[in-house]
């Protein structure tokens, strides 16, 4: 297929925008850069003309092999500060590792459209949480364990490889939620989204697909791996920074309205309006 030249080098920059910002949002809000990622990809490989029924597949895992780099940088930046709360990230990490891979197994058996459906809902939920939750809101006064530890934390898992995001997303709000400070919250959700990650990549490598960018690796695209990761590097660290320095609500409550925005377009496109 021959590409635009032009049109190349607009994606380029857009990525290397996104990337940026992606990292930033990593450390300073714990939401995970993927929930920027998935829909800016899309956006850029469909006006690249490679919209398919298995593109949402390329998104997702082309965003969770950055997230392995952005989550392992800003775990270690959190972890620095004494941020970082192992004993949550220990116990909780076989459930999230189980339910990871296991989400791997269903979305690729699931049409573009239906992976846009499952993250324009779940982003849309995220981002009513961010734009209207509360810090004082709470469930409990300490994290879970037994059947409820059992049953969240492979949902954790699960829900956030069939977004393609890291563990923030959906980490963050039930740790604040069940009595943890949300700077701790946030410094151990980079775990979560490493554990998230990981095997969920290693599934997605040898996933075949029929119609993909140039350069992809089952269903990784390598250049746009290449060049997102270029600058979450430079900028999780940034955000680790400013999460500690901040109290970042009025900015939650801006990206919760925008997230919002987001999530209504990509249902708009799963329901093909």
């Amino acid at each position: 297929m021959t590409m635009d030249p032009a049109l190349l080098v607009q994606l380029l920059v857009l990525l290397l925008l996104i990337g940026a910002f992606a990292g930033v949002l990593a450390g300073l809000l714990g939401v995970g850069g993927g929930i920027v990622l998935v829909p800016a990809f899309y956006y850029g490989f469909t006006l690249l003309g490679f919209a398919s029924d298995e593109l949402m597949q390329v998104c997702i895992a082309t965003s969770l092999a950055t997230i392995v780099v952005t989550s392992a940088r800003s775990l270690h930046a959190h972890n620095k500060r004494g941020a970082v709360d192992w004993a949550i990230l220990k116990s909780w990490a076989a459930g999230i590792l189980i339910g990871a891979a296991l989400a791997v197994f269903v979305a690729a058996q699931l049409r573009s459209s239906t992976l846009q459906g499952i993250f324009g809902a779940l982003a849309l939920i995220v981002g009513l949480y961010m734009a209207f939750g509360r810090e004082k809101w709470q469930l409990a006064p300490e994290m879970p364990g037994g059947i409820v530890r059992a049953v969240a934390s492979p949902l954790i898992g699960f829900l956030s490889v069939l977004m393609g995001i890291g563990g923030g997303s959906f980490g963050v709000p039930f740790m604040t939620l069940h009595g943890v400070a949300i700077h701790r919250a946030v410094a151990t959700a980079a775990g979560f989204g490493l554990l998230i990650a990981v095997p969920s990549v290693i599934g997605f490598a040898f996933l075949p697909i029929a119609v993909h960018p140039p350069l992809t690796l089952g269903a990784i695209n390598i250049p746009t791996f290449l060049v997102v990761v270029s600058m979450t590097l430079l900028t999780a660290p940034l955000g680790a920074r400013l999460a500690h320095a901040t109290r970042p609500v009025l900015l939650k409550r801006i990206f919760g309205v925008f997230l919002i925005l987001v999530a209504l377009n990509m249902l708009r496109r799963a329901f093909g309006f």
